[in-house]
């Protein structure tokens, strides 16, 4: 039964309450070891707490939050791809089940990226002033790195491709678009501040994660489908370009052929009027 109207209106933004907080749930639940210790360092009264609990949580992030993020993607991309009636349960752990190696390796090196990012930065934090400017640049790195990871998951879970080739395609997409980078950052910046200080507990544990990745899959989508556009028009122009060069060319040889035929013509006309004059002789 259909429903239509403000009923059906209503209808669908329930449907898609429970969507985003079934997923964000399952993801949650998948990365129960990084949120409790998150949880933990951040209520702790003490900073030196929250830094002890830093080492564990890159240690389990590769191993949990990251195969379950790559799972809340999939299902992120069947939403916005117009699947949006696929099975929940069946369509994430699918997700995480097939992702699970390309994106705990993949974690493994954007663990390792943010390390010597956050080591290198405090450094030269702490060098002298002329120093201190390439703490900025450490700064503009980890931007980069942020939004590469959105594109990572949603290359990961949309293409067919290598780790690395996935790593490469992330960070040249992220440098080579930098509006859609800028929004990506900005929106999901500001989706997480709004979830982070207003009924932070309610958002964060029903709809802050899977909001961030179907918004972030959804512009990738569009830039990914863009490019593809480009790219098909570049190769129609292209064919039509080869086209034209062979019917040129074919022109070209028959004209050539026709420039061939006039000329032996014209030896022929020649060779019967020098055999009219031998004969006249």
């Amino acid at each position: 039964m259909e429903f239509r109207g403000v009923m059906g209106g209503l209808y669908r933004i329930s449907e898609w309450i429970m969507r985003l907080s079934v997923i964000n749930l399952l993801w949650m639940l998948c990365s129960i070891p990084v949120f409790f210790f998150t949880f933990m360092g951040l209520v702790s009264p003490s900073v030196d707490a929250l830094k002890a609990s830093l080492p564990i949580i890159a240690i389990l992030a590769p191993f949990t939050l990251f195969p379950a993020t790559s799972a809340m993607f999939a299902v992120a991309r069947k939403w916005v791809t117009g699947e949006e009636d696929v099975p929940l349960l069946k369509t994430y752990f699918r997700g995480y089940k097939e992702n699970y190696l390309q994106s705990m390796v993949g974690g493994i090196f954007f663990v390792i990226i943010f390390v010597i990012i956050a080591v290198n930065y405090f450094f030269y934090l702490k060098q002298g002033s002329s120093l201190k400017l390439l703490a900025v640049l450490f700064i503009a790195f980890t931007v980069i790195i942020i939004i590469s990871l959105f594109n990572f998951f949603s290359i990961m879970v949309h293409l067919h491709m290598k780790v690395l080739q996935i790593l490469k395609n992330a960070v040249l997409i992220t440098i080579g678009n930098p509006i859609n980078s800028i929004v990506l950052l900005l929106c999901n910046g500001a989706i997480l501040y709004i979830c982070l200080t207003k009924f932070n507990f309610f958002l964060v544990v029903f709809f802050m994660g899977s909001i961030m990745a179907t918004f972030s899959f959804w512009q990738f989508n569009r830039s990914f489908t863009k490019l593809q556009t480009k790219q098909q028009e570049l190769e129609e122009k292209e064919q039509q370009r080869l086209a034209e060069a062979q019917e040129e060319e074919a022109q070209s040889d028959a004209e050539a052929v026709t420039e061939g035929e006039e000329e032996s013509k014209k030896e022929i006309s020649l060779h019967k009027k020098d055999e009219n004059e031998k004969t006249r002789d």
